[in-house]
Protein backbone atom coordinates (compact mmCIF):
# COMPACT_ATOMS: atom_id res chain seq x y z
CA UNK A 1 0.00 0.00 0.00
CA UNK A 2 1.34 3.55 -0.78
CA UNK A 3 1.90 6.31 1.51
CA UNK A 4 -0.72 8.84 1.95
CA UNK A 5 0.19 11.68 -0.36
CA UNK A 6 1.95 9.16 -2.44
CA UNK A 7 1.25 9.08 -5.90
CA UNK A 8 0.47 6.34 -8.23
CA UNK A 9 3.01 4.54 -10.84
CA UNK A 10 1.94 4.06 -13.82
CA UNK A 11 2.41 0.35 -13.92
CA UNK A 12 -0.20 0.80 -11.02
CA UNK A 13 -2.34 3.01 -12.80
CA UNK A 14 -2.21 0.38 -15.67
CA UNK A 15 -3.12 -2.13 -13.31
CA UNK A 16 -6.29 -0.40 -12.52
CA UNK A 17 -7.32 0.51 -15.82
CA UNK A 18 -7.00 -3.08 -16.59
CA UNK A 19 -9.55 -4.14 -13.59
CA UNK A 20 -11.56 -1.11 -14.84
CA UNK A 21 -11.83 -3.29 -18.55
CA UNK A 22 -10.18 0.18 -19.91
CA UNK A 23 -7.51 1.37 -22.45
CA UNK A 24 -5.74 4.44 -22.14
CA UNK A 25 -7.27 5.35 -24.98
CA UNK A 26 -10.80 4.09 -23.29
CA UNK A 27 -10.06 5.74 -20.52
CA UNK A 28 -8.92 9.06 -22.47
CA UNK A 29 -11.90 9.26 -23.93
CA UNK A 30 -13.83 9.18 -21.00
CA UNK A 31 -12.18 12.39 -19.73
CA UNK A 32 -12.04 14.41 -23.01
CA UNK A 33 -8.41 13.75 -22.94
CA UNK A 34 -5.81 12.99 -25.81
CA UNK A 35 -4.54 9.14 -25.36
CA UNK A 36 -0.87 10.58 -25.45
CA UNK A 37 -1.88 13.35 -22.43
CA UNK A 38 -2.14 9.99 -20.65
CA UNK A 39 0.33 7.63 -21.79
CA UNK A 40 2.72 10.88 -21.44
CA UNK A 41 2.48 9.89 -17.63
CA UNK A 42 4.62 6.60 -18.20
CA UNK A 43 8.24 8.44 -18.71
CA UNK A 44 8.23 9.68 -15.63
CA UNK A 45 6.55 6.70 -13.91
CA UNK A 46 3.49 8.20 -11.80
CA UNK A 47 0.38 9.86 -12.89
CA UNK A 48 -1.39 12.59 -11.32
CA UNK A 49 -3.28 11.74 -8.45
CA UNK A 50 -6.23 12.80 -10.10
CA UNK A 51 -6.39 10.16 -12.81
CA UNK A 52 -5.07 7.87 -10.27
CA UNK A 53 -8.01 8.37 -7.96
CA UNK A 54 -10.36 8.23 -11.08
CA UNK A 55 -8.92 4.67 -12.81
CA UNK A 56 -9.40 3.08 -9.25
CA UNK A 57 -12.79 4.33 -8.76
CA UNK A 58 -13.69 2.56 -12.07
CA UNK A 59 -12.01 -0.31 -11.29
CA UNK A 60 -13.84 -0.12 -8.13
CA UNK A 61 -17.24 -0.06 -9.97
CA UNK A 62 -16.13 -2.54 -12.60
CA UNK A 63 -15.27 -5.20 -9.37
CA UNK A 64 -18.88 -4.60 -8.17
CA UNK A 65 -20.56 -5.08 -11.50
CA UNK A 66 -22.10 -1.30 -10.90
CA UNK A 67 -22.17 0.39 -14.55
CA UNK A 68 -20.01 3.94 -14.70
CA UNK A 69 -21.75 5.18 -17.88
CA UNK A 70 -24.88 6.32 -16.34
CA UNK A 71 -22.22 8.28 -14.16
CA UNK A 72 -20.25 9.55 -17.25
CA UNK A 73 -23.71 10.57 -18.94
CA UNK A 74 -24.57 12.97 -16.01
CA UNK A 75 -21.48 14.75 -16.51
CA UNK A 76 -20.98 16.73 -19.68
CA UNK A 77 -17.36 16.07 -20.39
CA UNK A 78 -15.99 17.88 -23.22
CA UNK A 79 -12.95 17.95 -25.04
CA UNK A 80 -9.47 19.28 -23.38
CA UNK A 81 -7.98 21.94 -25.33
CA UNK A 82 -4.72 21.21 -26.94
CA UNK A 83 -2.06 23.46 -25.64
CA UNK A 84 0.59 22.41 -27.77
CA UNK A 85 0.09 23.23 -31.58
CA UNK A 86 1.36 25.99 -32.28
CA UNK A 87 1.32 27.48 -36.06
CA UNK A 88 2.61 30.82 -37.63
CA UNK A 89 1.21 33.50 -35.66
CA UNK A 90 -0.10 31.48 -32.75
CA UNK A 91 1.81 29.87 -29.21
CA UNK A 92 -0.35 27.14 -27.70
CA UNK A 93 -2.90 27.36 -30.41
CA UNK A 94 -3.98 30.54 -29.06
CA UNK A 95 -3.75 33.36 -31.47
CA UNK A 96 -0.77 36.14 -30.63
CA UNK A 97 -0.93 39.99 -30.82
CA UNK A 98 1.28 41.76 -32.83
CA UNK A 99 3.56 43.77 -30.65
CA UNK A 100 5.20 46.85 -31.33
CA UNK A 101 8.50 47.30 -30.65
CA UNK A 102 11.06 50.92 -31.55
CA UNK A 103 14.11 50.87 -31.83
Amino acid sequence: MRAHGEKMSYDEFLAELGKAGLTVREFAALLGMRANSVSNYSKPGEVSSHLGIIAALLAELRLNDIPYERAFDRVNVSKKKSRGSAAAGKFGGDPQAQLELRP
